[in-house]
């Protein structure tokens, strides 16, 4: 076939597809679909995640462990025959995830998700290996000062009333603050945000007292409040409260004066426009200031508890400590991390379930 033939012939099959009511792009692409391979029928990261736990399991159970002046570590094959569990259970997931990717449309989510996870969900128990190798296996990290993993489900196992209640406390405390310091904060940020002249006057204060730690005035609150609980709220609430005072300010301040004058060419009234047309525009950088104060709320909750407070996750820490219970210091620091991960992304969920109408304006 000549060069001079080669278009000819294709615009006579492009012509031919269009007659046919066709779209040779859209007909050349089905055709590729077809000739193309299929999609994985099982989820291969998710039963790399399977064999790790399973590696985990064997190293936890089979290799005995190293006694150094101790007795031997409670819960080892208990540990290791829940790591076979999740491993098979893992496995069947991974063979099971592309039919319940087909067929449930409201788990789908969270199956995409599971498989964009899939990397961190394998490092995780080659993170548990190698913990329970260097302390429990070949002691690497001395005891006491380091525990196994057997030794954390030792703990939340014995001595989980304990843990349970020092959380709800921490839980409590810290909501309290928080809430009180979130309110404070917005408000005083709208009005500086809004008014000159409480900006006059509040502004020179916040400028002082707001760069202070709010765990630096811990003896004074505890002096001045009639209770440790009390100084601790407020100490939490001052620690929410300053950077969600600046950020609302910023936003309120930042939000374009166009967005007013067409309001008032509206007939809009003083409070429309705070209530309908500053405070909206400002809620993004609001949730900045509130992400900013749980984050700085988190630490003054620690110290308070650990410096004078009864009950909570750093009286734990503080109790644990003194009676030279490593083991139980460390399942409170690691149930103290997945707490505090927890609140940030519940603060997430309810920013974009509240933000949900700004998509696509505002990016976050």
């Amino acid at each position: 076939m000549s060069s001079l033939e080669q278009p000819v012939l294709a615009r006579t099959a492009a012509g031919n597809a269009l007659n046919a009511g066709e779209n040779p792009s859209f007909a050349d692409a089905d055709r590729r679909r077809q000739r193309a391979p299929g999609r994985p029928a099982v989820w291969y990261t998710g039963l790399a995640v399977a064999a790790a736990w399973a590696v985990f399991g064997a190293v936890t159970r089979e290799w005995p462990n190293r006694i150094t002046g101790f007795s031997d570590w409670a819960y080892t094959a208990e540990l290791g025959a829940a790591d076979w569990a999740i491993a098979a259970w893992l496995a069947l997931l991974a063979l099971a995830l592309p039919t319940l990717e087909r067929t449930s449309a409201r788990l789908r989510p969270a199956l995409r998700g599971l498989r964009k996870a899939g990397p961190w969900l394998v490092a995780l128990p080659v993170a548990f290996t190698l913990w329970e190798v260097v302390t429990a296996k070949t002691a690497l990290l001395p005891t006491p000062f380091f525990a196994p993993p057997q030794a954390l489900v030792e703990v939340y196992r014995d001595d989980w009333a304990r843990l349970a209640d020092c959380v709800a406390h921490s839980i409590g405390l810290l909501a309290v603050g928080f809430l009180y310091g979130g309110v404070v904060g917005f408000l005083v940020g709208v009005s500086i945000g809004w008014s000159r002249a409480v900006g006059y006057w509040v502004h020179p204060v916040m400028r002082v007292l707001g760069p202070v730690p709010a765990t630096a005035l811990l003896p004074l609150a505890f002096y001045i409040f009639p209770s440790s609980r009390s100084a601790a709220i407020f100490l939490i609430a001052l620690a929410t409260a300053f950077p969600v005072t600046v950020l609302t300010w910023s936003g309120v301040a930042s939000v374009n004066k166009a967005y007013y004058d067409v309001a008032r060419t509206l007939g809009a009234s003083q409070r429309f426009l705070v209530l309908r047309v500053a405070i909206p525009a400002a809620l993004p950088q609001v949730f900045v200031g509130l992400f900013m104060g749980l984050s700085a709320s988190f630490t003054v909750l620690v110290t308070a508890e650990m410096m004078g407070v009864k009950s909570g996750l750093g009286w734990y820490l503080t109790w644990a400590q003194g009676w030279a219970s490593y083991s139980n210091m460390y399942a409170a620091l690691l149930l103290m991390a997945v707490l505090f991960s927890g609140l940030i992304s519940l603060l997430f969920l309810v920013r974009d379930r509240t933000l949900v109408w700004q998509k696509g304006t505002v990016k976050w």
